[in-house]
């Protein structure tokens, strides 16, 4: 890959196990705990996308609360277990290689994050990871007011940074933000943890990762 000047991370699912939260009550919420957890951020993602279109914005801690309500209802889990299933998210926990590969490019590459997220629960998840001193700097779209794939979300570390497009690496688990930030202009890399098949939107990422890891041997 061509000389680039940061490297960008998508959090939720990228770096963060969006699943964790849910995992961790597996005992009490039975068999069906993936099936909730895949619906949980399947609702809040979808929550993001209309409220961007109706222009009716909500930050990300208001929308995980509002598709939690509706994910539980749906799989008719106990009410009384919504404040855990929050708490828990507040802190979900890395993906194993995270962390390892994180301070190995910190040492060459500029690292920060660009995510839906607001700046208190990004903030919390660095902290609660250690991940402290990594990142550069940590981008929420609550600057711009409208979620991802909005132009105006991968506009935030060009115009920090003062770069071109070209210059910045961005990885994301999430097919639709891969092709939104590789159709903006970045060097956009799929991490494809689950071994899922790309969407078809006008983008296919030059290069595709299991896991974070394998970035190193293409950075």
């Amino acid at each position: 890959m061509s000389k680039f000047k940061a490297i960008v991370f998508d959090a939720y699912g990228t770096l963060f196990d969006v699943n964790s939260a849910a995992e961790k009550c597996k005992d009490r919420i039975g068999d069906k705990w993936v099936s909730f957890a895949h619906y949980w951020r399947t609702t809040q993602l979808e929550y993001t996308w209309l409220r961007t279109l109706m222009k009716r914005h909500k930050d990300f801690w208001q929308i995980t609360e509002d598709s939690l309500d509706k994910s539980m209802k749906t799989f008719d889990i106990d009410s009384s277990m919504r404040n855990e299933l929050l708490n828990l998210y507040r802190k979900l926990s890395t993906y194993p290689e995270v962390k390892e590969v994180l301070i190995k490019l910190k040492k060459k590459y500029k690292l920060s994050i660009l995510s839906n997220g607001t700046p208190d629960l990004l903030n919390n998840l660095v902290n609660s990871n250690d991940l402290k001193n990594i990142f550069e700097d940590i981008f929420s779209i609550e600057e711009v007011g409208v979620y991802k794939p909005d132009k105006k979300v991968y506009d935030l570390p060009t115009k920090k940074y003062g770069v071109k497009k070209e210059d910045i690496v961005f990885l994301s688990s999430n097919t639709w933000d891969v092709s939104g930030g590789g159709n903006y202009g970045y060097n956009a890399i799929w991490v494809n943890r689950n071994n899922t098949v790309f969407d078809n939107l006008d983008y296919k990422p030059k290069n595709e990762v299991s896991n974070l890891t394998q970035l190193l041997d293409i950075v």
